[in-house]
């Protein structure tokens, strides 16, 4: 056998089986799924309650009332963006829920699921990072986060004040989040000269 025949069969012995293709709309995956306007916390709580698995990464702010009053709030990381892991099932459950809008997806009928691995690592270590939302970027010096928490996503290095940020972007829903990091977590992503930090 080929080392090719072979590393296929290998491939094929990795993957889940399937009893039927139909099988597929069983697998819980996670999705975005897009709000009306500062309907985030709402949504979580509606999804919550009919006990649908939901994830809404938040951060914290300091904000002073016009009485002089400082409060500390926690706010949607992704404005109008509540993530959900469901299978392909459960879909109407979801849309029915007061100030939701639509599932994320490539057309109105088909949804498109998000990586698990950036959602899962959001999930662990987006608490021990000062995250806070951020513009998209398409342009600047790809790094990877090699190590502490959020290990492994990629993102564009950009400076703030005196730290150094990487703006970690979600593609599907054109969102993005800067977190601050240390220069010695971060390697260079693709080819071209290293850059300095």
């Amino acid at each position: 056998m080929s080392d090719v025949a072979r590393q296929d069969d290998e491939n094929r012995s990795k993957r889940p089986i399937l009893d039927h293709p139909r099988d597929a709309e069983f697998e819980s995956k996670w999705y975005a799924v897009y709000t009306l306007p500062r309907h985030e916390k709402r949504v979580e709580q509606h999804l919550s309650l009919r006990s649908v698995d939901n994830y809404l990464p938040t951060f914290r702010v300091q904000r002073r009332w016009k009485n002089g009053v400082k409060v500390t709030l926690d706010l949607p990381l992704f404005s109008g963006y509540i993530f959900v892991r469901i299978n392909r099932t459960e879909r109407i459950r979801v849309l029915e829920v007061p100030g939701v809008l639509a599932i994320v997806g490539n057309s109105s009928s088909e949804m498109t699921p998000l990586p698990d691995a950036e959602v899962d690592a959001l999930r662990a270590g987006l608490h021990m990072r000062q995250a806070e939302p951020h513009p998209l970027l398409t342009v600047g010096q790809r790094a990877r986060i090699r190590s502490g928490a959020l290990a492994g996503m990629e993102g564009i290095v950009v400076r703030k004040k005196n730290s150094l940020r990487v703006v970690l972007t979600m593609d599907l829903i054109m969102q993005s989040v800067s977190v601050e990091v240390d220069g010695s977590e971060l390697e260079q992503v693709g080819f071209g000269a290293l850059f300095h930090v």
